[in-house]
């Protein structure tokens, strides 16, 4: 009798699929491509918490980490500038997804005419690449990568499927709660002071303004005419608190802040790779929360 029900858990085991192998190249994308394809994927997380992605490049542990997948995940919208040459170096067999690709762009939001060129970056792009910031855009990322799952798996279409609808329904809580967290904040203080323009996709979803110094890359050098129009800006629009952002350097907003007497808010997730904020429900709930802190008003005892 042993031996039969052995034998019967074996042919089970034998009969299932292994997971779909997934490679993706940005957490919050790895952690979309899991929520969207649950327990028929294996994401293989190339970018973990913690990365630079505007510094990184795979490396030959990471392509060989890549081989037997069948979809690469890319943020896309020219963040990966190194796609090319990857896609020479992978071969056939496994297909390349620009998951930010499809959708919505908005162009750079940079207060001051900055020249996006070698000295801030290496990305080229004439769009914000930082996509994620925007619940509206995970949404439509969320049934790309259920289309794209789906394509190369079809047996497990329905499931992926509705992946992408139980992760566009809690996109959908987190951005009215955001909403209404941010409705706490007035209409005249709702002005995002930050070094770099990582948060134009926030703004526009939110109802802020956005004022940058530094363009979209991690160069710490800042013009000193546009800090100083900086100053003179917040100045003149009694802006209450600059922002700096993880990962980079925030010694341009304290130069900032010593000049007007502004203060200087709670550290803001930019890339989605922090370490405590790398899945786009933390990465916003942190964001909304800082800038609530330092924007609201104080409330009453």
């Amino acid at each position: 009798m042993k031996i039969l029900l052995a034998a019967f858990v074996l042919s089970l085991t034998l009969g299932q699929a292994a997971p779909l192998k997934v490679a993706s190249l940005h957490p919050i994308v790895s952690d979309l491509a899991k929520q969207v394809g649950g327990a028929n994927v294996e994401v293989i997380e190339i970018l973990k918490p913690g990365g630079d992605i505007h510094h990184f490049e795979p490396a030959p542990k990471d392509i060989a980490a890549m081989r037997g997948a069948k979809l690469l995940l890319a943020s896309g919208k020219e963040l990966e500038p190194y796609l090319d040459k990857l896609r020479d170096s992978l071969g056939a067999g496994i297909k390349l997804v620009e998951v930010g690709e499809k959708t919505p762009s908005i162009p750079y939001i940079c207060d001051h005419d900055h020249e996006h060129g070698e000295e801030h970056d290496h990305h080229h792009g004439q769009f914000d690449p930082h996509w994620w910031h925007s619940a509206e855009n995970m949404k439509r990322a969320a049934r790309i990568v259920s289309d794209e799952l789906s394509a190369v798996d079809p047996a497990n279409a329905p499931a992926y499927e509705s992946g992408a609808k139980a992760a566009a329904k809690r996109f959908d809580e987190l951005k009215r709660w955001a909403q209404k967290e941010i409705a706490k904040i007035s209409r005249k203080d709702r002005k995002l002071v930050t070094a770099h323009s990582a948060f134009g996709y926030f703004c526009k979803e939110y109802g802020f303004e956005p004022l940058s110094l530094l363009g979209v890359g991690r160069n710490d050098d800042a013009d000193s005419r546009h800090v100083a129009e900086t100053i003179t800006e917040i100045r003149e629009h009694g802006i209450k608190a600059v922002f700096p952002e993880d990962q980079a350097n925030p010694k341009v907003l304290a130069e900032i802040a010593r000049g007007t007497g502004v203060k200087i808010g709670g550290v803001l997730v930019a890339d989605g790779t922090a370490r405590n904020a790398h899945t786009f429900e933390a990465m916003l709930a942190h964001n909304v929360r800082a800038i609530v802190a330092a924007l609201a008003p104080a409330p009453a005892n």
